[in-house]
């Protein structure tokens, strides 16, 4: 598979995981499948710039929980900023973004997770 279709198909699924995190209410809505595949892009692009911020500043953290921790409240202040660049996209507070976060990374982990036991990931 070529990087372009693999990109696409990231986007894709983690589109699928944003929409199915805001159907279950947990701090996170988006209008639509279509609101969820912008919300992939803007989420992704806004991530890597906050990692990458981090990384020229200076800051990395190893592995275990640690790591664990500030990359879930990285990840809800990925959410927040995303907020305020997409109409369609709506985070409840910062609550609601840790919440979001969690509930995205253990929809994210179904998902590849069913993915590769049909051989599809």
């Amino acid at each position: 598979m070529g990087p372009i279709l693999a990109i696409i198909i990231a986007i894709l699924i983690n589109a699928l995981v944003i929409w199915i995190v805001s159907k279950l209410n947990l701090g996170l809505k988006v209008k639509g499948y279509v609101g969820a595949i912008v919300a992939a892009i803007v989420i992704a692009i806004v991530s890597w710039v906050v990692f990458w911020l981090l990384g020229l500043i200076g800051i990395t953290v190893g592995g275990g929980l640690l790591w664990a921790i500030v990359a879930l409240i990285i990840a809800a202040v990925v959410l927040l900023i995303s907020d305020k660049f997409l109409p369609g996209l709506e985070v409840k507070g910062f609550g609601g973004a840790i919440v979001a976060a969690i509930a995205m990374a253990v929809v994210a982990w179904i998902v590849w997770w069913l993915l590769g036991l049909l051989g599809l990931a």
